[in-house]
């Protein structure tokens, strides 16, 4: 019989995400048929899945943990936030169209049926079923309704752990205070608790697990610590990306401006990863750093609203400025677009219908259609010289003098993406470039960096494999496995 184990958490950024991975790697390793699943995310960082829909990037990576490929059942309901348009609404794979916060609340009664749909398909191959929760167990005033955290697990009677977040400081209060509360139904489906991000001396913590399961009645899992690897995995949403970084040392410099509705951003990963290069992400407000040598503008989920951020932020200055000394830019998605003549927008389907002129540093433009392709796509790169793997996703048909100069070559025949006459402009509609090895070093060798020995996926894989031993040192399995039902 097929088990269910529901991993809630304190708040958001607990390490949810990240501890499914570890634990799906774990059980797989077992010789467990694990599958993830997280009733409803709400990220702009999204992947392709194999059956031709989206899901959030996290539950893909817990995919690939569980050694399976990704599917629409595994978060059968995405939000993927559109600044003031509300969110766009993603059901099994699917748009179904927008909503704000508040009208999003009442549509939730109607989105339980395809959760428990896609559950029930997930559960039926699987011997284990992990389940995510999504923010705080304890938003009551989001629990009505609710098919994320304790209204998906009383559904389906999920025993629940809940994660609590000792590096952000008050763990006790944090997990104590969930108990407070929570109603009494929903407390006990809490069955026990984990402490994670850990730093330092665990023996003096020995005492706050005590005191945290005698008020709650729920028992200690596990006291997790920080896992420093974690870096090197796709994250699941920009929170991260904020926080300041150190810019300094020696290395090729890729300035990347961090756009309001930023999204698909793990694409920039295989290139943070790599020991010769410093990516860094600009806030608003900061300049481009003068040893820059090239500018990447990511995607985007909401392109002519971030447009206008970006030159906000002064930042269309410094690029042109960049682009004028000869520096190169590269646009992916829609930094591509941004990065033509003009973008147009007449159905409104990114926020209110009307148009805007682009950057100009490509004779392209583009339109902006209700059609939403969704595709994995490989093929050869002439830029690079290198083949490539990757995916699409995006609205909008680019076109213009420079998509005479292709920077990739489809298997299916098709091109992607235009260059500028001098070559040192370019953008693409496909995702995950960089995350192929020979793409990259041939990138890298343009910027003038040294031969790197990074396998990147490669290096996924040794990461995960990490991550699921780290778990398994310090949660307890074989509880977890008596608790799941």
């Amino acid at each position: 019989m097929s088990r269910t184990l529901m991993i809630q958490g304190t708040g958001s950024d607990v390490g949810k995400s990240l501890l499914v991975a570890g634990l799906a790697r774990a059980f797989a390793n077992r010789g467990v048929r694990v599958a993830p699943f997280k009733p409803q995310n709400m990220s702009n960082n999204a992947a392709v899945t194999v059956d031709g829909g989206e899901i959030g990037r996290a539950q893909a990576l817990q995919a690939r943990a569980a050694r399976l490929m990704p599917r629409i059942d595994m978060n059968p309901v995405l939000l993927k936030p559109q600044g003031a348009c509300g969110a766009q609404i993603v059901v099994q794979g699917g748009v179904i169209g927008q909503a704000k916060a508040r009208d999003y609340q009442d549509l939730k009664p109607r989105l339980m049926r395809p959760v428990l749909e896609s559950y029930a398909r997930l559960k039926a191959e699987a011997d284990m079923v992990i389940v995510e929760g999504a923010g705080s167990a304890a938003e009551i005033n989001l629990r009505k309704n609710d098919i994320a955290n304790m209204g998906f697990a009383r559904e389906v009677d999920a025993p629940v752990a809940l994660v609590g977040d000792i590096d952000r400081g008050g763990v006790i209060a944090q997990l104590v205070g969930c108990k407070a509360a929570l109603d009494d139904e929903d407390a006990a489906m809490v069955e026990g608790f984990i402490v994670n991000k850990f730093r330092g001396d665990a023996s003096l913590f020995d005492d706050g697990l005590r005191f945290i399961a005698e008020r709650t009645g729920w028992r200690p899992l596990g006291l997790v610590p920080f896992f420093e690897a974690a870096a090197r995995l796709p994250a699941e949403d920009a929170f991260g990306l904020r926080r300041r970084r150190d810019v300094h040392g020696d290395g090729v410099v890729i300035a990347v401006p961090l756009l309001p509705h930023i999204a698909n951003f793990d694409d920039l990963d295989p290139l943070k990863a790599e020991p010769g290069v410093r990516v860094i992400f600009l806030k608003d407000g900061e300049p481009l750093p003068p040893e820059t040598q090239l500018v990447i503008l990511p995607g985007s989920k909401a392109t002519i609203a971030d447009l206008t951020a970006l030159r906000a932020s002064g930042w269309d200055i410094d690029i042109l400025a960049h682009a004028r000394r000869g520096g190169r830019v590269f646009g992916v998605c829609g930094g591509y677009q941004m990065l033509g003549r003009v973008i147009r927008d007449p159905l409104g389907v990114e926020g209110a219908a009307g148009e805007a002129a682009g950057l100009g540093l490509l004779d392209v433009e583009t339109a902006l259609t209700g059609e939403k392709m969704l595709t994995p796509v490989s093929g050869h790169a002439p830029m690079f010289d290198a083949p490539f793997c990757g995916y699409e996703m995006h609205v909008g048909e680019t076109s213009g003098p420079d998509c005479e100069r292709p920077v990739l070559r489809l298997a299916d025949g098709r091109i992607d993406g235009a260059t500028s006459r001098n070559g040192r402009v370019a953008g693409v509609y496909a995702h995950g470039l960089f995350a192929d090895d020979a793409l990259r070093a041939s990138l890298l060798r343009m910027l003038g960096a040294p031969p790197s020995p990074l396998r990147y996926e490669e290096s996924i894989e040794t990461t995960l494999d990490a991550l699921a031993a780290h778990c398994a040192r310090h949660i307890d399995l074989d509880a977890l496995w008596e608790m799941a039902r």
